[in-house]
């Protein structure tokens, strides 16, 4: 039997990994930029984590949600104190298409409507109704077509509203910073505008911060940057669980929950949580949302000064690099003459930078003398 041959794949067979670096079966060593999706948030291996995940298998790796988990109470508990969200509730979930799919549900539960907003550029994930919100028609299948979902200009609040006006929208869905669509900030003044005209018409504000939370950009989730802003729902994951898959939504006091109105097989499950909490004890225990920052501002400054260079854009350790050229054949000169791996986006002269928080900066002037050198 064959693989459903779905991913172009960098030639690369990686085996063993630590920290912000991985090698091959051949011995050789490469230094990881992108975390595979931005997932490893705290490094490859880390040793508090895969202690938590090998003594919690010992005990008890799985049980459905049928029966109670203490873990799930820890974990709700650990990331309301970090997150700053105590007063919000938890569902967990396994990746963050999952985590946006049942925010979507949730505010359509809520408001007794259909209809959704989204962005141009946006990602949210391949799932029946997120697919339909992420700005890619390659990947919405006939079965997922739908009149009722809309994808707005980038920025253009009036545009917002005047689909609000037209009714039966549930809510509008828009990422902390927009990732795959190539590292673009919201204006704050556009994400408070979007969160007050929301509250005007009776519909919901999701934050999408699959790619962009977990200490990425030196807050929590991205849009703490944005002072008074405070959203209906938060989808969570890659970072969540290091590699493990966990995603999960966070959800507004204002909701209502009932039994069976969400519901997953395997979310939440003991080595899901005793994963999701290393990672969190992690990144207090190693201050990592400050050290992000400060990575990032250094990286960022330092690449606005290498010739070939347009542009750079992103915050913290979520970076993206616009090229003079095209982006493709730079990242490849990249992983198979310098061993560095680093992320593509659906602009063809972007490189998107996800590295593991904990990266440090002389791994990172390692990729600037690198970059320098291929773009002479």
């Amino acid at each position: 039997m064959n693989l459903f041959d779905v991913y172009p794949l960098i030639n690369v067979t990686p085996v063993k990994a630590l920290g912000a670096k991985l090698w091959d079966e051949n011995g050789i060593e490469y230094l990881d930029l992108y975390g595979g999706h931005a997932v490893i948030s705290i490094g490859h291996s880390h040793p508090h984590f895969n202690k938590r995940v090998k003594d919690q298998m010992d005990l008890i790796a799985f049980y459905s949600n049928s029966v109670h988990i203490p873990l799930q109470k820890q974990f709700a508990e650990k990331l309301g104190e970090i997150s700053g969200y105590q007063e919000f509730s938890l569902f967990l979930c396994n990746s963050g298409a999952e985590a946006n799919e049942n925010a979507l549900k949730m505010a359509s539960f809520a408001t007794g409507k259909s209809g959704f907003i989204s962005f141009s550029g946006a990602f949210h994930g391949r799932t029946s109704g997120a697919v339909v919100l992420t700005d890619n028609p390659k990947i919405i299948a006939p079965s997922n077509q739908r009149t009722d979902a809309h994808i707005l200009p980038w920025g253009d609040i009036a545009a917002v509203e005047q689909q609000l006006k037209a009714g039966n929208i549930a809510g509008v869905i828009i990422e902390g910073i927009q990732g795959v669509g190539g590292i673009h900030i919201p204006d704050p003044e556009f994400l408070l505008a979007i969160s007050k005209i929301t509250k005007e018409y009776g519909a919901k504000l999701i934050l999408d911060e699959v790619q962009s939370g977990y200490g990425r950009t030196g807050k929590f989730f991205a849009h703490q940057w944005v002072e008074g802003l405070v959203p209906d729902l938060i989808t969570m994951a890659k970072g969540m669980g290091n590699g493990f898959p966990v995603g999960g939504v966070l959800i507004h006091p204002d909701f209502t929950a009932s039994y069976g109105m969400l519901g997953t097989t395997f979310g939440g499950n003991h080595l899901a949580c005793a994963a999701g909490l290393a990672v969190l004890e992690v990144i207090e225990m190693e201050n990592l949302m400050p050290h992000a920052l400060e990575m990032g501002e250094y990286l960022q400054y330092e690449l606005e000064n290498i010739p070939g260079v347009m542009e750079v854009r992103g915050k913290g350790l979520m970076i993206g690099i616009d090229l003079n050229r095209e982006a493709g054949p730079v990242r490849s000169e990249l992983v198979d003459k310098y061993k560095i791996f680093t992320g593509s986006s659906s602009g063809k002269h972007t490189i998107r930078l996800l590295p593991p928080l904990n990266i440090e900066m002389k791994e990172l002037s390692s990729f600037l003398d690198s970059l320098k050198k291929v773009l002479l």
